[in-house]
Formats: structure tokens, C-alpha cells, sequence
């Protein structure tokens, strides 16, 4: 029998940056959740779950930080993967969708091939971009906004139940996208595919039948 041909997708520093980055925004979530309704969730004491999640919001501040600056200046491949280009815009969406809510259960194949230049698929790119460029600087300046601001700065920006408001809505973003990213991870030609693919770096190439 022939071996799969594999793909080498995910460095390890992409690998590792990703199970940090997922493990630090689950950590806050829960621990999010715990502050926001303590009289329904009580996996820590209240005043160690607040310390969690500070100490977890400064970490994953680094951690974006360290990734801007890996896909901007070292790889320099922000644009190239995260951004959608016209096909992605035109039709790729759109064939994504249908795979995604129909194509998928009938057994036809993905009409997006992984590749190192193209790893993501149409819908991919739009949520990813989205997510890493917009819901995370922002949950994470409103987190540090509430962590390090003085009274006086709170006022001048609304007040803390504005700040607050802002940083439970995208926080409430979060929790549904873990969701979404853990079913879709499952997608794949068999249900660990991706799931190895991150933690292998390698991807079997499915060729369409």
C-alpha cells in the first residue's frame, strides 16, 4: 500500500505558540466566568480566581504580542495567510459554507488544499483576522484598562461598567468561537486530522475522489 504523501504545515514554534495561546484564553474564560457569576461557579476561591485571570490576561498579552511580531517581521506572512483575497471573497466563501453545512456530510472533499502558503480556508481567514485583530486587542486592552487604570482615567472613558460591559461581550465572543474551533477542528478527512496536524506539524495530502 502507498504512504500518504504529507504535508509539513506548522512549525513548532507556530504549534507551540497555538496550545499557549488556547490554553490561556480557555484559562480566562473560566476563570472570566467565575468572576462574572460566583454564585453559580465556584472551581477556585474568588479571590484565586481573580489572581488566575489577571495574571493569565498579562500572559496572553505577551503571547499576542510575540505572535504579531513572529507573522509580521520573522515570517512575514501575515497578509499572505490571514488575509482574504478576492477569490476567498468572490466564491471560496461560499464553497467553504456549503462543504461546511452540507458537502461535509454527504462526502464530497474540501474544497480548500492546505498548503505552507495557503493553510487557511476562506472562512478561516475572515474569522481568524477578525479574531486576532480586533476581539483580542480588544478584550485585552479593556482587561488591562480594568487591571492597571485609575479612577479618574475610568470616568474620562465611560466608566467601569462601560469597560466592563465591552470586555464580558467579547469575552461572551470568545467562549462561543472555542466552541465552534473545537467542532470544526473535527472536519477533517478523519476526526483527528487537524487535531494531530497541530501537534505533529504534518498533514496527510487527501487527494479528491
Amino acid at each position: 500500500m502507498e504512504k500518504p504523501k504529507m504535508i509539513y504545515l506548522n512549525p513548532l514554534t507556530v504549534r507551540i505558540w497555538h496550545w499557549i495561546h488556547a490554553t490561556g484564553i480557555a484559562t480566562l474564560c473560566i476563570t472570566g466566568a467565575q468572576i462574572r457569576f460566583p454564585e453559580y461557579i465556584n472551581l477556585f476561591g474568588y479571590r484565586t480566581a481573580v489572581l488566575i485571570h489577571d495574571f493569565t490576561g498579562i500572559f496572553v498579552c505577551l503571547d499576542w504580542l510575540l505572535w504579531f511580531f513572529y507573522y509580521v517581521f520573522i515570517d512575514k506572512s501575515l497578509i499572505k495567510l490571514y488575509v482574504p483575497n478576492m477569490y476567498d471573497l468572490k466564491t471560496g466563501i461560499i464553497k467553504q459554507m456549503l462543504f461546511y453545512g452540507f458537502n461535509y456530510f454527504k462526502g464530497k472533499p474540501n474544497p480548500h488544499h492546505c498548503t505552507p502558503d495557503n493553510k487557511f480556508n476562506p472562512m478561516q481567514k475572515g474569522a481568524y483576522l477578525m479574531i486576532m485583530l480586533t476581539l483580542v486587542p480588544i478584550i485585552l486592552v479593556s482587561g488591562l484598562l480594568l487591571l492597571l487604570i485609575t479612577q479618574k482615567w475610568m470616568v474620562f472613558l465611560g466608566g467601569v461598567k462601560i469597560v466592563i460591559g465591552l470586555h464580558f461581550l467579547v469575552a461572551c465572543c470568545f467562549a462561543a468561537f472555542l466552541f465552534v474551533h473545537m467542532y470544526l477542528a473535527t472536519l477533517g478527512h478523519t476526526f483527528w486530522a487537524h487535531i494531530i496536524t497541530m501537534i505533529t506539524g504534518w498533514e496527510e495530502e487527501v487527494e479528491d475522489h
